[in-house]
């Protein structure tokens, strides 16, 4: 085998602007919006029409007019005649209804209890309106999303949903396996593999991830392979841990190539694997927690460093700088990034954290 030694690290923001050349968004399909939970939206979602498109009774109950029962009480009780209408919950109010009474207030004819109008009802328009997004473009659909927007008569929507190839070279499943589990979180359609070659040559895929075959010198079996098959943009990243990753493409897509130990795949996929992903995706930025650091961190300049983080009384505190032990990531709530022009943070310093896929 060529032995393909890491020269020089190339700075993590040189690595991101590769990122924007080699991915773009792929292209949206339609689903039902059963399916869709988990997938990434191509598109704003909403409704066409007010829904509810006339006033609906949120309780199972007595549909009145408020003004007519304004002043009917236990002691004074008020006739209507004709005697009220009894709905159930999610029916269409009669014609002239604004409030609904509850079972208990009404007997026969007479009404025991006064309402107030809107009282017991959901009024037109009132759980979705046009023009109004429900969820938006980039947003990843939850299971509470997809019951809502069921909910309103939603049947289908566009999403983009790319086809991942996960490849782990000998010895690297467990981590692997981590990381298609954060690709999937990105709404992906991940198939786990073990032959490189065979994905390296797959032109129905939109990404490549592979774990293991990146090392400075000659444990780089998936960079050589890469190398022969496609192009490898970058060999070696300007972050701690994960120098020795690599980032290319292969027939159009793009191909990122991970270590094997744990976290020096986890720190890598953290910055550069999201990035991709959210390219391929059109997802929205991650959200990051303000957090205080509690202790100080002291990092290299010229390296971008992932520091893994645990929460405790008055902020949260490093756990771990440079190699990961397991029990840092175990313990960890999160990680923050320390960019490569830093040398660390003080204590007090105000942080974002993210969390572990």
């Amino acid at each position: 085998m060529n032995e393909q030694r890491i020269s020089s690290l190339t700075p993590i923001g040189d690595v991101l602007a590769r990122v924007a050349a080699l991915a773009r968004p792929i292209a949206p399909r339609e689903m039902a919006l059963a399916d869709a939970e988990g997938r990434v939206l191509a598109e704003d979602v909403g409704v066409k029409t007010p829904w509810p498109a006339a006033p609906t009774a949120l309780l199972d109950g007595w549909a009145v007019r408020a003004d007519v029962v304004a002043d009917a009480g236990p002691y004074a009780p008020v006739f209507l005649n004709p005697a009220p209408v009894w709905v159930d919950a999610g029916e269409t109010l009669p014609r002239g209804a604004d409030a609904v009474l509850p079972p208990d207030a009404v007997t026969g004819a007479e009404v025991h209890a006064s309402v107030t109008a809107g009282d017991g009802v959901r009024g037109a328009g009132a759980d979705a309106a046009p023009g109004h997004a429900l969820r938006r473009a980039g947003e990843i659909l939850r299971a509470a999303d997809v019951a809502a927007l069921q909910a309103v008569g939603i049947s289908r929507t566009r999403v983009r949903e790319p086809r991942a190839r996960i490849v782990a070279m000998p010895g690297c499943d467990a981590v692997a396996l981590a990381i298609s589990r954060a690709v999937a979180a990105f709404g992906a359609n991940v198939i786990f593999v073990r032959a490189l070659e065979r994905a390296l040559a797959d032109e129905q895929t939109d990404i490549v991830i592979t774990i293991g075959g990146t090392g400075a010198a000659r444990d780089n079996a998936s960079v050589a392979m890469l190398r022969r098959m496609g192009e490898v943009a970058v060999h070696g990243f300007g972050i701690a841990p994960g120098e020795s990753a690599a980032l290319g493409s292969a027939k159009g897509h793009p191909v990122l190539m991970l270590p094997g130990r744990l976290d020096a795949a986890l720190a890598p996929f953290l910055v550069v694997g999201d990035a991709l992903l959210r390219r391929l995706t059109g997802a929205a930025t991650s959200e990051a927690m303000p957090v205080t650091l509690t202790r100080k961190i002291v990092s290299t300049i010229g390296l971008c460093e992932v520091v893994p983080v645990r929460r405790i009384d008055g902020g949260v505190e490093p756990l771990a700088s440079g190699h990961w032990p397991m029990q840092a990531i175990t313990r960890a709530d999160g990680w923050v990034m320390v960019p490569p022009e830093s040398e660390g943070f003080a204590a007090g310093t105000q942080l974002a954290m993210r969390a572990f896929p």
